[in-house]
């Protein structure tokens, strides 16, 4: 199979530590100064008055915001060191705590986890984490850490910049930072080569003609999977959406372990239509196979929030908050689309990467999506679908085809 190497650019990035951003946008010293210039203007003694009195209300508060922001960095670079399980992509990853390290001067240690694993991993640890925080990956599986008790609470400052209160939980679980669009990408050479129809819509992927040649993930282990169980209950109806799953799986050739593994077997041809989140078919693409075409189903899609979070009981806290703050600025989402990573972003001081609304994606162009529904019975949904797929549960899949490693 072709692929084009391209060169990937990167961009080398200048920014303020958020200490000072929060210092520069609380600060109102020079606009308080003006009344009291006016003073003299004696024949108006009540209309200045009031003007007069705006620097005792708001330089405190000013001050105390800073002084919070400096007392969190402190504490944070107190401790030393943070441990980061990370659900985006690697790269990204990678480079968002390298840059939080190089911000605060703080060692990170991370790694790469589908988020499946990290809900089981910490599941296990029962309040005694061997991670700090939680960054990227869909909130389906944050949602059933929330419910389970293993997430900490955390009132963030730069939550402000959130386009919507649907992009947090409403306990301060956890707090969104992209939005990715459900959907398939297909490789154009091989449908062609076998002459079929390229899928537009859910239904179209049951056609026998598909046979072997369709790749989605393990909901065992990626919570994009859990997204498309949700996606299809919340379309079709609980009932509905397991006979489908049972007649979607005689077209499966494999259930990967990651989310955007699929995404990784269509370019090569290991498989001819993945489904996933259409920014990791942007990925492929942008890096040379450009015989991938994104589909966005006709029916409706629904989204990821990739979010972030705090694990209940982590050993460095308050370096722990420190990160959910820099996660919520610019400093950390603008880095995503030099690496490998073209989602949404969910913050209004974010700069959007141009290369999703170039290959057609559209943020708004999604179902109305019930996230308290997949809050509550996710994890039921996940074994309902084994039972259907499998006559069993997840301990009971073929390994050849759901891949857990």
């Amino acid at each position: 199979m072709r692929k084009n190497v391209m060169k990937k650019v990167t961009a080398a990035i200048l920014a303020a530590s958020m200490v000072f951003s929060l210092t520069a946008c609380g600060g109102s010293e020079a606009p308080a100064e003006t009344p009291a210039a006016e003073e003299p203007a004696a024949e108006e003694p009540a209309a200045e008055e009031p003007a007069a009195e705006e620097p005792a209300a708001e330089e405190p508060a000013a001050q105390e915001s800073a002084s919070g922001a400096d007392d969190l960095v402190a504490a944070a670079q107190a401790e030393g060191s943070l441990v980061v399980y990370g659900s985006c992509e690697e790269a990204y990853l990678s480079a968002a705590c390298q840059k939080f390290e190089e911000m605060y001067g703080i060692k990170v240690d991370y790694q790469r986890l589908s988020t499946g694993e990290v809900y089981t991993k910490i599941e296990e640890e029962a309040g005694n984490p061997s991670g700090d925080v939680w960054f990227g990956g869909t909130t389906d599986p944050y949602n059933e850490a929330a419910a389970a008790g293993l997430l900490e609470p955390y009132e963030a400052q730069n939550a402000s910049h959130l386009l919507g209160d649907m992009y947090k939980d409403a306990d301060g679980n956890w707090y969104g930072i992209y939005k990715g669009i459900l959907g398939f990408m297909v490789n154009k050479e091989e449908l062609d080569r076998l002459g079929l129809d390229v899928p537009q819509d859910w239904d179209d992927l049951l056609k026998p003609e598909y046979k072997g040649l369709i790749g989605m993930s393990n909901p065992s282990t990626a919570g994009t999977a859990k997204l498309v169980i949700n996606t299809m209950v919340q379309t079709k109806g609980h009932d509905e959406a397991m006979k489908y799953f049972q007649e979607l799986d005689k077209n499966i050739y494999q259930y990967t372990k990651s989310g955007s593994g699929p995404s990784k077997m269509v370019g090569p041809g290991e498989c001819v239509i993945g489904i996933g989140f259409l920014h990791d078919g942007i990925t492929q693409i942008l890096s040379g196979y450009d015989n991938i075409e994104l589909v966005i189903p006709a029916s409706g899609t629904s989204f990821e929030i990739g979010a972030t979070a705090i694990f209940k009981g982590c050993k460095h806290p308050n370096a722990s908050k420190l990160w959910i703050e820099y996660a919520l600025s610019p400093d950390c989402v603008n880095i995503a689309k030099e690496n490998e990573s073209y989602q949404f972003l969910v913050l209004d001081n974010a700069e959007q990467p141009e290369e999703a609304t170039q290959f057609g994606l559209d943020p708004d162009n999604v179902i109305d999506y019930d996230f308290e529904d997949a809050k509550q019975n996710t994890a039921q949904y996940v074994e309902d679908f084994f039972t259907a797929v499998t006559n069993g549960s997840a301990e009971a899949a073929d390994s050849s085809r759901f891949l857990t490693e």
